[in-house]
């Protein structure tokens, strides 16, 4: 087949007195929030250059076919088909869902305390199967406080309009009519009265919550509360004790919090602090007291506490320390729990506050592990939770824990059909020196097998962006690769967490250029240390992640074999400039605001990875994208395609893939999200000569 090619519609674009062209912006379309909603809106001649290149990728993956069932068959076999979850115990129901062998989609059950009586409350492939759609996703499924609703929303689409719904679970009859344009969070008061959730502007901006009366229509739900600032979303949620109702509005740099009794009839939310720029916090109540999650005055967090919300003299009651970053806090009546993490580790810190002594909660005597806590009930008059921990060979384990007697029950482990020996693979943490100095924590997992005297092809992950941190957990799909003798990398870089809001502050910005040379950075360190060779590595990241595949693939290719970057943010200055995109004023402070600061716009231009698209080699490029995604724009990765065809002076492989029916998440259920990971790893398999099913 002939290689795709987009039109040319010469077209110049100006900004701050600097010039470019732009010859295939004609593809995004003014209307394109109604096109995420319906496609049959999408311009002809878009919709065949697209449909052009996924004819051009089945072709040039057809080699892969074999590979990819295998692969398939691989991750497939490795997940627990027929599986449960531990149960939550409410006031007259325990909880739970489960997974059988033939189902996409999750089954929720419940079981009477008092007689043990099973029902079934909702299943997700005989809703999906009722409304005849390829596109299933599931935001939110919430029980009534006192078990007699149930209310869900769900996305048919893939572009993150969510509808709610509510069916009282007797009957299993809807009661309210469908509430259209939400965020999909859904919160319901503890009478059971009322539903509130967050409704969707023009934008795709959630910036109003409402209150919902049950069996009403939909027309007569009362705002109790709006966000002015198109920078700043709202959402809602319950204290832990669950006296008050909070309303938290935030950008990515800054939040600011209301609260309102949980009886309230009328609900007025009043201000706890007002905002102030670069200072986030939020405030849960237990116990009588009120305690605040902050980073003013405490670059990496600290916890305050009083006994009055509108008392402004807080007391320490965690201090802040310098790059451990303090979480947040979960309730026992007798305990409190928290997470600190510090060089890309995390563990649990197990305080009395009757005695105020702590202890850190052990788990394993691997270095690199993934704790975590969970409650076991709704009443928190208890001594016992769920801890959990895995590692990128260990598959995840969860005991019952008791805090009080230290005794330990192993009720669940994450189990590997087709099975797995953790001692077969070694996991290490090592840190490379950035281009500055900064050293920058490494996760690598490998078969012991894999030789490492440089001939090794090695996949390096990479994220960066919005504080997010990459958790070093296991993943039973990396397995297929590693037991290929591919080793897998996780680069913890900055513009993540992994060590506390500095590592953040000096990846976003004027500072995201560190972002990329810590990436690249950590690929000459890998090679200088003959885990692998130069050209020899693949380079992988999705979302904020595809900006860093576009940004480090232009600066330096000749490091890399191949690049796999899924609904990639490549046109990141022209999403910049738009300013009635629906992420773009919100993230002002994590990339700039190139429209009104002519430095941010500088910088941003510097490095945008469709600006910067030279004539030159460039690896192997595999791009993933979805036609109704509304947080990377399908128009990115199309533009950013179709360039590098134009400028590109080598005869590796392009491929850029659009699903046609899905949204940022790629597609849903269980099989379909199998089916993307076996492309990606085919493609990595392809280019490092490992088709071969024995390779």
């Amino acid at each position: 087949m002939k290689i795709p090619q987009l039109k040319k519609k010469h077209e110049l674009k100006s900004c701050h007195n600097i010039t470019w062209e732009d010859n295939y912006s004609w593809i995004h379309q003014d209307n394109i929030l109604e096109v995420l909603k319906d496609s049959k809106k999408l311009l002809p001649e878009v919709r065949k250059y697209l449909e052009d290149e996924n004819h051009y990728f089945s072709e040039q993956m057809s080699d892969t076919k074999q590979i990819q069932k295998i692969l398939f068959d691989e991750i497939k076999g490795r997940i627990k088909l027929e599986d449960e979850s531990l149960p939550y115990k409410d006031v007259r129901y325990s909880y739970w869902t489960k997974t059988t062998e033939k189902g996409n989609y999750s089954i929720k059950l419940r079981k009477k305390i008092e007689t043990g009586e099973i029902e079934e409350i909702w299943n997700g492939d005989l809703e999906k199967e009722k409304l005849k759609t390829e596109y299933f996703g599931l935001g939110d499924l919430e029980v009534s406080y006192n078990d007699k609703y149930l209310a869900y929303s769900l996305d048919l689409k893939g572009s993150e309009y969510y509808t709610i719904q509510i069916r009282d679970i007797e009957s299993n009859k809807l009661i309210s009519e469908k509430i259209e344009n939400t965020s999909g969070g859904i919160t319901f008061s503890l009478d059971d009265k009322y539903i509130f959730y967050s409704k969707l502007d023009n934008n795709h901006r959630p910036r109003e919550i409402f209150r919902h009366e049950i069996g009403t229509s939909s027309k007569k739900d009362l705002l109790i509360f709006k966000e002015e600032s198109e920078a700043f979303t709202v959402g809602i949620g319950l204290s832990s004790d669950e006296k008050y109702f909070f309303i938290t509005t935030s950008d990515h740099n800054t939040s600011e919090q209301y609260y309102f009794k949980s009886d309230e009839i009328s609900p007025k939310p009043k201000l706890i602090d007002k905002r102030k720029r670069g200072i986030i916090y939020s405030v849960n109540s237990w116990n009588d007291n009120f305690y605040k999650h902050t980073n003013e005055d405490a670059e990496d967090f600290k916890i305050e506490k009083s006994n009055n919300i509108e008392n402004k003299n807080w007391e320490i009651f965690i201090p802040a320390r310098d790059e451990v970053l303090i979480g947040g806090l979960i309730f026992l009546k007798d305990w409190i729990i928290r997470s600190e993490t510090s060089n890309a580790l995390s563990k649990l810190i197990l305080r009395n506050p009757k005695t105020n002594l702590e202890e850190e909660l052990f788990f394993s005597d691997e270095m690199v592990i993934v704790p975590g806590v969970s409650l076991t009930q709704r009443d928190r008059n208890t001594d016992t939770v769920y801890l959990s921990y895995s590692s990128p060979k260990t598959p995840g384990r969860t005991y019952l824990y008791n805090l009080k007697t230290k005794d330990k029950k192993l009720v669940k482990e994450q189990e590997i059909p087709t099975g797995h020996d953790p001692n077969e693979y070694i996991v290490e943490r090592l840190e490379c020196p950035s281009h500055d100095g900064r050293m920058v924590p490494l996760t690598i997992t490998r078969h012991k097998k894999t030789k490492l005297d440089g001939s090794a092809k090695l996949l390096l992950y990479g994220y960066g962006s919005y504080g997010s941190s990459m958790s070093p957990s296991f993943s039973s799909t990396r397995i297929s690769l590693i037991d290929r003798d591919i080793i897998w990398v996780t680069s913890h870089i900055r513009g993540g967490m992994e060590k506390g809001m500095k590592w953040w502050k000096e990846g976003k910005l004027l500072n995201k250029k560190n972002t990329f040379e810590d990436y690249i950075a950590s690929a000459k360190f890998l090679i200088e240390n003959n885990y692998t060779a130069k050209g020899n590595i693949i380079g992988m990241g999705g979302s904020a992640g595809g900006l860093l595949m576009g940004a480090v693939v232009n600066q330096a290719p000749d490091l890399f074999l191949g690049i796999i970057m899924a609904v990639p943010f490549v046109d990141s200055l022209t999403t910049n400039l738009d300013h009635s995109l629906p992420l773009t004023v919100g993230e002002f402070d994590e990339f700039g605001n190139a429209k009104d600061k002519k430095d941010h716009f500088d910088y941003i231009f510097s490095y945008a990875p469709y600006n910067n698209i030279k004539k030159m080699d460039y690896p192997n490029i595999l791009i993933t994208t979805s036609l109704s995604d509304n947080r990377v724009l399908f128009d990115e990765p199309a533009k950013f395609t179709a360039k590098l065809r134009e400028y590109k002076t080598d005869n590796n492989l392009l491929l850029l893939k659009t699903e046609m029916n899905a949204g940022h998440g790629g597609k849903s259920g269980r099989d379909g999200a199998i089916e993307e990971i076996a492309i990606d790893y085919a493609f990595a398999l392809k280019i490092a000569g490992k088709l071969n099913p024995l390779s």
